[in-house]
């Protein structure tokens, strides 16, 4: 039988409300322990060793605590008697620590991160099978080198592409256009897909990482100032446009990208449509001075960016790691 670590950092998985009732709770505020103990099947099928690493909801998350949680995953599962990890973790912000801790684990170790849509106080919440199936599924041989996974409601997603998509449903995440990796049933792993892009082991980013790059989000709407784009090109080393259709913006807004592009400041094209591809584009960026977002949606392209400068400012080397990651 494997050991698996669990590492709780909080979320709805962890909270607690009105008896019965799915809305109004408090996020993070039971431990792991109290959750393991509601799903007595974990022993049939794994070793647990728990770690509650925080206790907060997942907007309290912030690129500090990512460093603190994958140095704590990668000096977890240098035990070689820890065959993998599983992260409970807030459903609001996951996507984005999935995408971080994708680009920097440096470990083939199966990492799978799940959470709830329902407090553990609800009526039928979904937490403990969720995490019963994400921790059978760090224990599948197959699980292997595939980067960082996610596990929701039977379903396996890459930690690069999972979305949140729906704030109210309990099947509240998708993978843009691009499918799922596979699925569960019980405790049954079905694999049909995996990605292509560099992740974890084979990673640059995955070395030791002392701070990362400041890096914001602008939201291009009808008749928006490109203004915003001045104020923060002050405190901010690179921007992500979260534009219209396909990363798309006014002219005022690319006479701003061309003078702030010219002062330092790095751009990255993305949209603000949850599904499509953002290429470059000649109308709204004739001088390839932005680097487009691929597939990625503004906060993941904001999470490849603030790593990506701490190691260059060059923009064609940028714009070749947004291709290869």
């Amino acid at each position: 039988m494997k050991t698996i670590a669990i590492v709780a950092t909080g979320g709805t998985i962890a909270g607690t409300g009105k008896k019965g009732k799915t809305a109004a709770y408090h996020a993070g505020e039971i431990d792991i322990d109290s959750i393991i103990e509601t799903i007595p099947e974990i022993n049939e099928v794994a070793h647990i060793k728990e770690y509650q690493l925080m206790n907060i909801d997942s907007n309290e998350m912030t690129h500090e605590k990512w460093l603190i949680l994958k140095n704590n995953i990668e000096e977890i599962l240098s035990d070689d008697t820890i065959d993998g990890a599983v992260v409970t973790h807030g459903t609001d912000t996951l996507d984005e620590t999935a995408y971080f801790l994708t680009l920097t684990l440096n470990t083939p170790k199966p990492v799978v991160l799940t959470g709830a849509m329902r407090p553990a106080t609800a009526t039928s919440a979904d937490g403990p099978f969720n995490l019963y199936q994400a921790i059978c599924l760090a224990c599948h041989g197959e699980s292997y080198n595939r980067g960082v996974l996610a596990l929701f409601s039977n379903t396996i997603y890459s930690g690069r592409d999972i979305e949140k998509v729906n704030n109210f449903k309990i099947d509240a995440f998708d993978q843009r256009s691009l499918g799922c990796l596979g699925y569960m049933q019980d405790q049954e792993v079905y694999f049909y897909t995996q990605t292509s892009k560099i992740h974890t082991i084979k990673s640059r980013f995955n070395k030791r990482i002392d701070s990362i790059k400041s890096v914001a989000i602008a939201f291009y709407y009808s008749g928006a100032d490109a203004k915003i784009l001045y104020d923060l090109a002050s405190d901010h080393e690179g921007i992500v446009i979260a534009g219209s259709g396909s990363g798309n913006y006014s002219q005022a807004w690319l006479k701003a990208i061309e003078e702030l592009s010219e002062k330092g400041t790095i751009f990255v094209r993305s949209s603000r449509i949850s599904q499509g591809i953002v290429f470059d584009d000649e109308i709204f960026d004739p001088h390839h001075l932005c680097i487009s977002s691929n597939t990625l949606s503004p906060q993941k392209a904001r999470v490849l960016l603030m790593l990506a400068l701490t190691q260059t400012h060059d923009r064609d080397e940028i714009r070749e790691i947004f291709l290869q990651y």
